[in-house]
C-alpha cells in the first residue's frame, strides 16, 4: 500500500520506517527541511535503537522517502497517518492541537475528490477526532489509531505491538487498517475496534493508569521513609498479587518525557471542559507526587552535604528522561540537576546519549564525556537515569572527593557500593 506519515518526530519517523519494513511504500512529510534531509540520508535526528538501520535499508531500496511537500503526499498516499505532536499549551494544562490542525489543513488542501483515509495516531483530547472528521472534504474518511510506543523500544512496539486500537466508522476503514497491519495481526496481535471517542480515551486512560501506578509506589516510598520500611520489599510483596502485578512498581525520582506528564494534565483539563473534572481530580495528586520525588532528591542531596549545597561539586549520572533515549523533555534528571545548581552547587552531568540536547536546554550546567570525568573531585554523586552502563561502574575507581551516592533510580547494587566505602542512599528505604 502507499502510505504517508505526516510529522516525522519520535512517533512519525519510527512509524514510517516500520511501515516500510512491513512492505509498504511510505512517504514521510515534515516541515523541517534539515530533518527531511537527514531522514533521506538514512539518519534519524534523534536516538532510537534499531531505527537508523531501518532508515538506511529502506531509503536505499526506495521504499521509504521523505519530503516537505503536502501536495506530493496527497498525490502519493492511499492512507495518511497523522503523527504530529500535541504538546502542553503554554497558557494551561490542556493539549495544544495547533500543529495537528495545521497538518490536517495542509493535507486536505491538496486532496482531490477521490477516496482517502486519514488516520490519527497523535495523542489528543477526546472529541478531537470528531472535530477533524467534520472538516474533511468529500471522499475523505477519518480513523483513529492511537500509538502505544515506549521510547527505547519504539521500533519493536510498532512492528510487534501488544494491541491495535482501531477507531473507525465504516467497515472500509477497518479493512484498510487491517491490511496495513496484516503482519502484526497474523502474528496474533489483539485488535480492539472502537468508536472515535473510545479510541482516544483508551490512549489517555492507559497513560493515566501507568502514571498512577508509578506515583503510587513513590507515595509508598514516602511512607516507608517516614516509618522505617523498605519500599523495594513492599513492591515485591504486593507485586506477587496478579491483580496488581510487579511492572512499574519500582520507586525512584519519577516519570518524565514528552508523553506522560503532559498527557496526564491534558486528560484532567479535558475532563474539566466536559464537566466531569471531579472524576479525575486524583490525577492532580498523581502529578504532585511525581514532582515531589524530584524535590526529595534535592533535599537528600542537601542533607548529604551537611545542610548546604553552596560550593559543593555534584556529579549527576543521567540527562535523558529514560535510558536508550536522548529525549530530555521534562527529564527528572535534568530538573534535579538544575535545582541543585540553583542552590549554588557546581553540577557536572554525564549521559551516554543526551549530552547535546542537555547542553542546549541547560547551558548553565557543566558536562563530562565519561562518568569518571563527571565524578572527579565530586562531594556527591547522583544516579538519576537508569542506563545499564551506570550499574556496571566500579565504584572503587571513581576519583571523588567524598564517597556519597544517592541512587535516585534504585538501579545500583547497594552492597557493591558500600563494600567500596561509599555511603549509599536511595528513595523509600530508611
Amino acid at each position: 500500500m502507499h502510505l504517508t506519515v505526516i510529522g516525522c518526530g519520535y512517533l512519525g519517523a519510527v512509524h514510517a520506517a516500520a511501515m516500510a519494513e512491513c512492505g509498504h511504500d511510505v512517504l514521510g512529510v515534515d516541515i523541517d527541511p534539515d530533518k527531511i534531509a537527514a531522514l533521506n540520508a538514512g539518519q534519524a535526528p534523534f536516538h532510537e535503537p534499531f531505527l537508523d538501520a531501518l532508515l538506511e535499508q529502506h531509503t536505499a531500496s526506495g521504499r521509504l522517502r521523505f519530503t516537505t511537500s503536502y501536495q506530493e503526499a496527497a498525490e502519493f498516499g492511499e492512507i495518511h497517518f497523522l503523527c504530529v505532536g500535541t504538546p502542553q499549551r503554554a497558557d494551561s494544562d490542556a493539549a495544544d492541537t495547533t500543529y495537528l490542525d495545521a497538518a490536517v489543513s495542509a493535507l486536505t488542501a491538496h486532496l482531490g475528490a477521490g477516496p482517502a483515509l486519514i488516520v490519527g495516531k497523535s495523542t489528543v483530547p477526546v472529541g478531537t477526532a470528531r472535530t477533524i472528521a467534520q472538516r474533511l472534504p468529500a471522499g475523505a474518511e477519518l480513523a483513529w489509531n492511537p500509538e502505544f510506543l515506549r521510547e527505547g523500544f519504539a521500533v519493536e512496539d510498532t512492528l510487534t505491538p501488544d494491541r491495535l486500537v482501531l477507531g473507525v466508522e465504516s467497515q472500509n476503514a477497518e479493512m484498510m487498517l487491517r491490511a496495513v497491519y496484516t503482519a502484526a495481526i497474523d502474528a496474533g496481535t489483539p485488535v480492539v475496534t472502537a468508536d472515535f471517542a473510545t479510541a482516544e480515551l483508551i490512549k489517555t486512560a492507559a497513560n493515566a493508569f501507568l502514571a498512577t501506578k508509578i506515583s503510587f509506589i513513590n507515595a509508598m516510598a514516602e511512607v516507608c521513609e517516614a516509618a522505617g520500611g523498605d519500599v523495594t520489599v513492599l513492591a515485591r510483596g504486593i507485586g506477587h498479587d496478579e491483580r496488581i502485578g510487579n511492572r512499574f512498581l519500582r520507586p525512584g525520582v519519577g516519570f518524565g518525557g514528552g508523553c506522560l506528564p503532559k498527557d496526564l494534565r491534558a486528560f484532567a483539563a479535558r475532563a474539566e471542559e466536559l464537566g466531569t473534572g471531579q472524576s479525575l481530580e486524583f490525577l492532580a495528586h498523581i502529578d504532585a507526587i511525581n514532582l515531589r520525588r524530584r524535590q526529595r532528591v534535592v533535599d537528600l542531596a542537601r542533607q548529604a552535604c551537611d545542610g548546604s549545597l553552596a560550593g559543593k561539586r555534584v556529579a549527576v549520572l543521567g540527562a535523558a528522561f529514560k535510558p536508550d533515549s536522548d529525549d530530555i523533555r521534562d527529564s527528572p534528571a535534568l530538573d534535579v540537576a538544575a535545582r541543585i545548581h540553583a542552590e549554588d552547587a557546581e553540577v557536572t552531568v554525564h549521559d551516554p546519549r543526551a549530552m547535546d540536547n542537555a547542553r542546549k536546554a541547560h547551558p548553565q550546567l557543566s558536562y563530562a564525556a565519561t562518568p569518571r570525568a563527571a565524578a572527579e573531585d565530586a562531594h556527591l554523586l547522583l544516579h538519576l537515569t537508569e542506563w545499564p552502563e551506570f550499574a556496571r561502574i566500579d565504584p572503587a575507581t571513581l576519583p571523588v572527593a567524598a564517597r556519597t551516592v544517592i541512587d535516585g533510580r534504585g538501579g545500583l547494587d547497594p552492597a557493591r557500593w558500600r563494600a567500596a566505602g561509599w555511603t549509599y542512599q536511595t528513595l523509600g528505604r530508611s
